[in-house]
This record gives structure tokens, sequence and C-alpha cells, in this order.
């Protein structure tokens, strides 16, 4: 009889789904429907904290901690209503479960985003500076315990609550650590490099040391057990090196670049993540851990590893995390931290997890002569805590280490330090913008035997060829003067976690920087760009900017200045699809080159692809076009001028130059166009100087126009020519173009037109902006003479990291 009595006292399972409002059952007293529930509620209310903190620059894992707390008993959770209605006691286990299989899978793919070639290769500094960022804290987090036993964490076995809270003071989050990197457009700098290849190390130090904290706990207190589940988690590891990555290896190798990867491996490969996290759970150091050493474990050459990031990451991060920090939210209870002890407890806690990691790490880098600003700076990126903090922390608690109190101190401690870390860094590390001046910013210069230096951006394999036979026209093979190309691949820093990613691909010298230690398969775009220099005497050095396009402008601008470029080309924001129409890229892209414009240290030129040369590459003996230069005057126009008779240096290309006059200016009326005699007289010597010489390849004419049709008349006559090269702004007042070109300023009037369908469907155009530092209102580089900020070495050298 007592059987039944607790039988009937405890709460009948919760169904799957329900029959639905009209049968008189509500749909959240069943699992599936309440689950959805839940995981709108908590994406919808991390997302919109997410939006209200990033003007703030912080990252999104601080609105889903916050989140999660907001929503548990420290806030809303204080309604019972509200909590047992949306997140009611027998909903737990399924909301933890779905959360955990989220985890699972999201420490799967930051195993995959680690590469342990990387970390076997850190330098002594990086090194050097881990260890004292783990060593220190962790020393201090024992101490911590000390006090927090004898106050609000009484009767907590000993050895497992020192270890806990050593580990949770020692953590550096690596994947929020990258993206606040990211967001301060450090993540290309030393300090940057440093502070990622110091917090890789600390990332794997941290879960060996989990896994040793995770041994020391559970029900039975014999050492015996502690012993037997730390070697079988070795000898898991061996077991995933000897067998499970030679296994891996083979799908890797069989899914080569270019084709689908079988669907078969993935299936494999996703198995495998739920198998080893299966063991592991079965051995007693946490499902999580089969995870992590499956995701590192994973070859990370060739397509393989990407594909399996883009198969699950957007799922896993944008709908099944959150719901992970929704469930640790609701076990943090800040209500229990009251008093003065406890929020002295609160301080004591923050002061020693802040105090021991950055004096830890400053200390070691002033070691190695590291500036006492860059110190101080790497000191509080290290102090970066995340979900890794929160996985430790939620661990400790369900293995009855940390009681609610503490808990709840650790998790706001977590909170704070990484709250700080932005608004502190930007403090106390600006990135001096300082270079030297230097001369020629310009295509147009007195001396035509000097170095033309160009930065190029492109976004895509779509943009490459044009770009590179742009290149080859443009080397002037009879001139003295080399050129030098700076291929610089625009990467947009998504809000993706697998953005990290992106840093493994970008160089380690300056700005956007050199990959000097990368071993696997090179990015095909800067294979295309090696192969060209290989086959011609332009010297071509390729680069990654990795920004969010908001901003990635600043990226262009400023290594245009420290290479010393005297033209940015950048693609324009539309590209021909087949049937000859412009499909846009965003309204973001045109922003970028509109910006670019604006800020520029030379001159920018835009490119509108139609084609130049074909799809692939073209030999220089195969160049063979005919370019336009419409000139009307002006700097602009100059420019162009300029540009394009340096593109008729090159024997393969023949040059038009077809001089605009208004009718009103040739009777001596000057009252419809915006010009003065002194910028005709210019103009006039520059036309003369640029186009009268000897060159065969070069012809020009003059052309009587009296109206806008007048000029789209001359302007089609060449609609069938390779390449336009044009002013973005002729100094005639013309109105060319109707309102529906006027959608693209950085075009000009001429180039928007041009750049249109109603003009042509095969001639490519470069519209150029000439340098002109009036015009740059608020310039991005400081410049000072005897300055060596950006005196960066153009070939890779050996890293000391």
């Amino acid at each position: 009889m007592a059987a039944v009595n607790v039988t009937g006292a405890c709460p009948a399972p919760m169904k799957a789904t329900s029959n639905g409002v009209f049968q008189g059952e509500a749909p959240l007293d069943a699992a599936l429907p309440l689950l959805i529930l839940q995981i709108c509620l908590v994406v919808a209310f991390t997302r919109a904290l997410a939006f209200i903190l990033h003007p703030l620059r912080q990252p999104r894992v601080i609105a889903e901690i916050i989140g999660g707390i907001l929503l548990g008993p420290s806030a809303m959770g204080r309604s019972e209503k509200f909590l047992h209605t949306v997140f009611p006691k027998n909903s737990m286990t399924v909301l933890d479960t779905v959360a955990n299989i989220g985890l699972l899978f999201f420490l799967f793919l930051v195993g995959l985003e680690l590469d342990i070639r990387a970390i076997r290769r850190t330098g002594k500094k990086a090194l050097g500076i881990a260890l004292a960022g783990i060593s220190l804290p962790f020393v201090l987090g024992i101490g911590t315990s000390v006090v927090l036993r004898s106050t609000i964490s009484k009767g907590t076995r000993n050895g497992p609550f020192v270890v806990f809270m050593g580990v949770s003071m020692s953590i550096t989050a690596f994947p929020v650590l990258a993206r606040i990197l990211a967001e301060l457009k450090l993540l290309t700098t030393d300090l940057g490099r440093i502070a990622m290849s110091a917090a890789a190390v600390n990332d794997v130090a941290a879960w060996i040391l989990l896994a040793l904290a995770i041994a020391l706990t559970g029900s039975n207190t014999s050492p015996l057990v502690s012993l037997w589940v730390l070697l079988s988690g070795a000898s898991f590891i061996v077991f995933s090196i000897l067998v499970l990555k030679p296994l891996l290896a083979i799908m890797a190798r069989r899914s080569p670049e270019g084709e689908p990867v079988k669907e078969l491996y993935i299936c494999i490969t996703l198995s495998l993540v739920l198998a080893c996290g299966f063991v592991t759970d079965t051995i007693g150091i946490h499902a999580l851990f089969g995870a992590f050493v499956v995701g590192i474990i994973v070859p990370k050459d060739g397509p393989f590893a990407g594909i399996l990031i883009e198969k699950i990451e957007d799922l896993v991060s944008g709908l099944f995390l959150p719901l992970y920090f929704a469930s640790s939210g609701l076990k943090t209870n800040v209500a229990t931290i009251e008093g003065a002890q406890s929020w002295g407890l609160l301080v004591l806690v923050i002061f020693a997890a802040c105090f021991g990691k950055i004096s830890g790490t400053l200390s070691v880098a002033l070691l190695f002569k590291i500036p006492l600003r860059e110190s101080l700076a790497l000191g509080f990126l290290m102090n970066t805590k995340g979900l890794v903090e929160l996985i430790v922390l939620n661990i400790g608690k369900d293995r009855k280490v940390l009681n609610d109190q503490t808990f709840a101190v650790l998790v706001l401690m977590a909170i704070f330090t990484t709250f700080i870390t932005t608004p502190v860094v930007m403090a106390v590390y600006k990135p001096a913008r300082r270079g030297a001046p230097y001369k020629h910013r310009t295509v147009q210069r007195k001396d035509l035997d000097t170095e033309l230096r160009m930065l190029v951006g492109f976004h895509s394999t779509r943009n490459i060829p044009t770009v590179i036979n742009l290149i080859e026209s443009s080397r002037g093979t009879r001139r003295k003067g080399r050129l030098c190309v700076y291929a610089m691949h625009l990467m947009e820093l998504s809000e993706r976690s697998s953005a990290i990613s992106m840093v493994h691909k970008a160089r380690l010298n300056g700005l956007p920087f050199w990959n000097r230690l990368r071993n696997d398969k090179l990015d095909q775009m800067v294979i295309a760009f090696e192969a060209y220099q290989q086959l011609s005497a332009v010297s071509v050095r390729p680069m990654t900017a990795i920004s969010a396009l908001s901003t990635i402008h600043e990226d262009i601008c400023t290594s245009a200045h420290q290479k010393r470029a005297a033209i940015i080309l950048l693609p324009f924001h539309k590209h021909q699809r087949l049937d000859g129409t412009m499909e846009s890229l965003g309204h973001a892209f045109q922003l970028v080159n509109q910006r670019v414009q604006q800020h520029a240290p030379c001159s920018v030129g835009i490119i509108v692809d139609r084609g130049l040369g074909g799809t692939r590459q073209v030999s220089a003996s195969d160049v063979s076009y005919t370019v336009f230069v419409p000139f009307f005057g002006g700097n602009d126009d100059q420019e162009a001028l300029a540009f394009g008779v340096r593109l008729a240096e090159h024997p393969g290309i023949m040059l038009k130059v077809m001089k605009f006059i208004m009718a009103n200016q040739r009777q001596g009326n000057s009252t419809e166009i915006n010009i003065t005699d002194g910028n005709q007289d210019n103009d006039e010597a520059v036309f003369s100087e640029l186009v009268s010489g000897n060159n065969e390849y070069i012809s020009s004419e003059e052309r009587i126009v009296g109206s806008n049709e007048d000029i789209i008349s001359a302007l089609k006559e060449m609609n069938k020519c390779n390449l336009i090269v044009v002013g973005r702004s002729p100094l005639t007042a013309l109105e060319l173009v109707a309102n529906a070109h006027k959608d693209c300023p950085e075009l000009g009037p001429v180039g928007s037109y041009l750049a249109s369908q109603d003009f042509s469907t095969i001639a490519s155009v470069l519209v150029v902006q000439q340098y002109n530092s009036m015009a740059i209102l608020h310039p991005l580089v400081e410049e000072q003479p005897n300055t060596d900020i950006y005196d960066v070495p153009d070939t890779p050298v050996a890293s000391g990291v």
C-alpha cells in the first residue's frame, strides 16, 4: 500500500505532444510545444539583449549569459506564475537534455577550430604568457577557496572544491577572446596574435584541469576511483588518436576540394561525436570531453572540417546553445547573495580573478620586453571568460561541489570580467594609426620610372580573373618603373562563431597578416595570385582583411597607407549576370566603396566587371584590348588619363582618348560650365603631356558636344571596347545621368551611365578618383615624420611568437 502511495505522489510524466486546445488540452502541458515555446522565448530574448549591448561592443555570449539569468529566479523567474508556466520543474529534464546536445556539438565545433599543430608551434613568448596566466590565478583560486569554505561554502569536499575554484579563475575563453579582438581590430596585430596563441594553450590546459576536477568528484570518495577515471580518460584519448583519427583522415582525403562531401561521411562523423560523448560520460568525465576530442582530431586540411562547420553551426549556435545559457540562468539566483559578507566575498573573488590573470600576464609580458600598455591590455584580454567558464561552474554545481550562493558569485565574476574587457582595452591600448608621409599617392606623377604600388581588394573568386588581367595590363612592359600589387582578400567578420577560423587564413605580417605558420592547403584565391606572380615580372603579395563590413574600410585605408599605395582598386558592388543585368551584392558592399573614397590616403578606382579578358587569366602574349578614356577635365579625369596611358605601355593594348569640348566653351561662353581658366589651362597642359607623345598605341580626338544626347552618342561609339577608364567627377557640370543612375554616387555621373545596362554589356569600366588631401576630412592615419610604426617588411620573416 505504501508503494501505491509513493507512486501516486510522483508527478505524471509529460506527454510528448498535445491533442490541441479544441480537445480541451493545454499545449504547455506537453513536452514538445513547451520546448518550442522555451526555445523561441530564449532566442528572441537573448538576441534582443545582444542588439542592445552591441553599441557597447560586447560579445554575444555576454547577452546570452545575462539573458539566461534574467529569465531565471533572479528576475523574471521571481514570478511563480511565469516560472511554473514557461519553465516548470517537470520540463527541466527535457530542456537540459536538448541544451546539452547543443553544447555537445558546440564543443565539437570548438575542437574543430583548435589546431593542435599551431599550439605545438607556439613560441616562448605566448607559451610563457599562457603558463603565467594559468598558474597565478590557479594559486589565488586555491587561496580564495579557503576563505569561501570557511564562510558560504561550508561542508564541501576540499579537493574538488579547490580544483574547481582554481580552474574557474584561470580560464581564458578562446572563442570569446577572438570575437573581442576582431571587434577591436586587434585580431591581426602582434598583440592579438600573442593573445590568441596564449588563449589556445590556456584552453587546452583548462580542459585537462577540468578533467582532473571531475575525476575527483563523485559519490565514491576513494582515490582509486579517481585514478581509474583519469586512466580511462587517457586511454580514450590514445584510442581516439590511434583509431579514430586515421578513420577521419581517410574520409577527409576522400573529400577533395571542389567536390561535395558525401552525406555518409557527415553522418559517420556526427555519430562519432555522440558515441564518444557516451564513452566519456560512461567513464565519468562528462560527455563534452568526447565531443571536444573528436573535434580536435578531425583533419584541418581540405574542405572536410569547413563543411562540418557549415552543416551544424547555425542550428547549434543559433537555437540550441542559448538554451544552455537559459538552463544555467535558471540555476543562478542572484538573490542568494545577500548581506555585507556575501557581497564582500563577490568583490574578493572578482579581485582575485582579475589580479591573478592580469598581474601574471603583465609580469611575463614585461619580461619579454612587450611595452607596458600592450602588456596591460594583454592582461585584460586574457581575463576574458565565457562559455567554458559557465560549463565548469555548471558541472561543479551538478556534482554538488558548488552550492547556490557560490555558483551565483562565480557566474557574476565571469560576467564582470568579460564585460570590462572591451572598454578597458579600448582605454588602455589604442593602437597608434601613425605613419610617415609618402610622396607617390597617385598614378599621375612626374617621375614615371618610380615603382607603382597598387592595393587591389576582392571579395570572392568571381573578382579574380578581371583583377589579374587588369594587373597584367597595368604593368607597363616598356617602362622601367616596377609594379607592386597587394592583393587583399576582403573577408566579412560575421556573427558566426566559426569566424574565428578565419584567423587561420589570415597573414601574420602587418594589419592584414602573412600566413607564415600554416602548412595546410592554401586558399585557392592566394594560389591564383601566387601563380600569376611566378609567370610575370609583377610583385604580388596576398593579404587578408577580416572585419565587419561597416568598418572594413579602415583596414583597407590603413593598409594602403602602410604599404604606400598609389591607388586602391575595389570591385563594384554589382556583378553582371548572364542575361546582362546587374545584380547587387548588397548595400553594405556599396557603402564600403564609398567610405574608402572618403578616407583613402591615395587614389581610388572602382572596377565594374564585365569579364575583362574572359573568365580566366590572360597571358602577356595574349593580351589584346582596346581601352577608351573619355576626358572631360578635372583632377579625376587627369588621373584616369594617366592610368590609361600606363595601360598603353603594354604592347597588346590600344588606347583611344576622346576629349570632350562643350560647344559653348568653344564659343567662349562658360556660363554653363563649372570651370575656371586656370583649370582649363591645367587640363590642357596635362592632356598634352600625356597624350602628345610618340606612342603609336595611343590615338586621340576632340569631340565638340552641345547636349547630353551628343555626349551619350559619342560614348556609345565606344561601347564595344574592352575597358573604359573614366574620372569619377568630371569638371564640367554635366547632368548626364537620369535619376535611375543616381543610386551610385561613388561612380559619378559618367561612370554611373557607363555601368548601366543601357550603355553596354561588354565593356568593363574603371572609375577613378584622384587623391586630394583637402577632400579627406578625417584621415584614418595620422602622419608624423620619422615614424617607423608602419615600417613592416613586405616579405615574410621568421616568427618569434
